[in-house]
Formats: structure tokens, C-alpha cells, sequence
């Protein structure tokens, strides 16, 4: 399905769960206005609106808020563990993690730096670095990141708590993922 007609179905989608116009949904460090009557999304911040896969999350994400999020469960799983996800790790590996292998592989306590401050994340004492942040209101993300030394290269992960798979389909998680990779 391409964007417009993915973006199309979550509009119609939206309209049947709620009378009310207008919503605000955070995404990181961002809100966004939805505005249902006119069909746009704009950043509060910047007054501009999001690109596509973005605003299919936040569309997404809204539907599901609107329909009741189910809490976090406090259990951390891969992104192997979703559905489907141990066929395209290769990918999520390329997409997310390598990335963040690259900014903070030496730095550890620069992802601290930057979760913490940036996005509110708590640091939890596991890996080299680790952060809990909420990507979404009610929808934490866990990063690791361990140091390289002379054997083996540094390496990370980011988890998901469990309740993702009941917010969002596996291409959404890795969206998500990816938008956090790029952004940090």
C-alpha cells in the first residue's frame, strides 16, 4: 500500500472514532496538531507538517489512542520477537542499530546525554549506556549500548516493550525505530 492510500484509510479510519476535530499528539521531542475537518497535520514547534511515514504514524498512533492504548508491561522484547521480525533484523540491524553503533559506539555517555535531556529518558544501569524514553505518550523505547574493546566492536539494541504489538504492526515498530535512530 502506497502513502497516500495508506494516509486515505487512516483518515477514513479516524472519522469513525471520534467527533471530535482536533487532537495533539507528541512524536519525541515534537507535537503535532491533527486537525480531523481539514485532514492536515502540522508540527506545533514549527508550524510545518510531517513527512509521510510520519504522519502515518501519528494517524496510527491516534487511532489506536482513541480506541484505549493498553498500558506498558514493563517486559522488554527484540525486535525479533515481533511478528515477522526475525525475517528483516537484517534490515532493522542496517536501519536502526548500526546507526546508532556509528554516533555513540565510543560515546556512551553521549546517548545518555542525549536521551536524558533531549527526550526525558531515564538511564537504567545495564549495558555501557541504557535509556528508557517514551516515543509516543505510553509507548517506551529501551536503548543499549555496549563498548567496543580489542575482541569485538561496540555494539547496541533497542527493545520495545511488549505492549508495542497491540499499538502498532511491525513495519510501524520499525518506522518508529528508525525516526529514533535518525533523530538521536
Amino acid at each position: 500500500m502506497g502513502y497516500e492510500a495508506a494516509i486515505s484509510k487512516s483518515w477514513a479510519e479516524l472519522e469513525n472514532l471520534t467527533g471530535e476535530k482536533s487532537h495533539t499528539v507528541r512524536f519525541l521531542d515534537d507535537e503535532y496538531n491533527i486537525d480531523l475537518e481539514k485532514k492536515s497535520i502540522l508540527s506545533i514547534s514549527n508550524n510545518v507538517p510531517p513527512k509521510y511515514h510520519i504522519t502515518i504514524l501519528l494517524l496510527h498512533y491516534l487511532s489506536r489512542r482513541l480506541k484505549g492504548l493498553p498500558q506498558p508491561t514493563g517486559e522488554w522484547i527484540s525486535f525479533k520477537q515481533l511478528d515477522g521480525g526475525q525475517f528483516y533484523y537484517s534490515v532493522f540491524r542496517k536501519r536502526v542499530l548500526e546507526p546508532i553503533i556509528k554516533k555513540y559506539g565510543n560515546n556512551p555517555q553521549g546517548l545518555i546525554s542525549e536521551l536524558t535531556k533531549r527526550f526525558k529518558g531515564k538511564e537504567v544501569k545495564e549495558a555501557d549506556a541504557s535509556v528508557v524514553f517514551e516515543v509516543f505518550d505510553g509507548i517506551p523505547i529501551f536503548v543499549k549500548l555496549w563498548r567496543g574493546d580489542e575482541e569485538f566492536g561496540p555494539e547496541a539494541n533497542l527493545l520495545f516493550d511488549r505492549s508495542i504489538s497491540q499499538i502498532f504492526c511491525t513495519e510501524d515498530a520499525v518506522i518508529t525505530a528508525e525516526v529514533v535512530a535518525s533523530t538521536i
